[in-house]
């Protein structure tokens, strides 16, 4: 983390006097998964698009797809819009996948919608013969049709590092940090609506678990969750890191920040 020191120079009565200045340590907004092994290459983004990430492996989990169907969709967002819920793109391009409303996607509010553009990916992937094995460039071509067809395939490595954190093969792996947390929002409803249940706390199977703890944490600057835990390790926004925390127990646990009081 890089510090930067200033020096002011001031001459009184033939004295030097020398004043350093100090600013604060830059500290930028990111989320950051860390893939297992020594070799392994970090993947960082801001957290909107992390939120964007999580969302639309969310919806896969829901829709019971293995983690392939979920780097595939995530390579093809990073192709298509670098996960952002873009208002407009080509033509009549609208949203994460950019699919246009002339082909048949839906309507433009629709596809503003991630659940909803997700899930219409999703729809399209399965009809897809042989996609479970086919390479992740030739299964987003197929679907998205695009000029550049061989252009999903630079976004393989993060995509597959993505989804394996939010289908929990990677414990603890996905961290955010440096966040502006939102007010707190109805975690429940937008669980259902993304993982297609609304029981998050409590026991889970430990892929399970990390599957719901990795949501929460990529999603936790737009619904205001300030700390998670979950198999003796806990998250916090204040650290922006996992930690080891025998007090935390081995159920998945989390907890949002209060709502700030109105300004008078």
């Amino acid at each position: 983390m890089a510090i930067f020191l200033g020096a002011v120079v001031v001459l009184t009565a033939g004295i030097v006097v020398v004043s350093v200045l100090v600013r604060s340590p830059v500290r930028t907004p990111g989320c950051t998964v860390t893939p297992p092994g020594e070799n392994a290459t970090t993947v960082t983004f801001t957290p909107e698009q992390m939120d964007n990430a999580a969302k639309i492996s969310a919806v896969g989990t829901k829709l019971g797809l293995a983690p392939h169907a979920a780097t595939i969709a995530l390579a093809t967002a990073l192709q298509e819009s670098k996960l952002q819920n873009l208002e407009g793109g080509d033509r009549d391009s609208v949203g994460l996948f950019q699919q246009r409303p002339s082909q048949g996607w839906g309507t433009v509010a629709q596809l503003r919608d991630p659940v909803y553009a997700s899930t219409a990916f999703y729809e399209k992937l399965e009809k897809l013969p042989g996609w479970e094995t086919m390479p992740i460039t030739e299964a987003a071509q197929a679907i998205q049709r695009s000029g550049a067809p061989d252009a999903y395939a630079q976004w393989e490595p993060q995509s597959r590092a993505m989804a394996a954190a939010f289908n929990g093969q990677f414990p603890a792996s996905l961290t955010c940090r440096n966040l502006t947390l939102a007010p707190p929002a109805d975690i429940a409803a937008a669980a259902t609506a993304e993982l297609g249940t609304s029981r998050l706390s409590g026991a889970h199977p430990a892929a399970q678990g990390w599957t719901y703890a990795s949501w929460l944490v990529g999603r936790a600057e737009a619904l205001g969750i300030d700390k998670v835990s979950f198999a003796g390790q806990t998250w916090t926004a204040a650290s922006g890191s996992w930690a080891q925390d025998t007090a935390a127990g081995p159920d998945l646990s989390l907890h949002q920040a209060p709502a700030a009081p109105p300004s008078q």
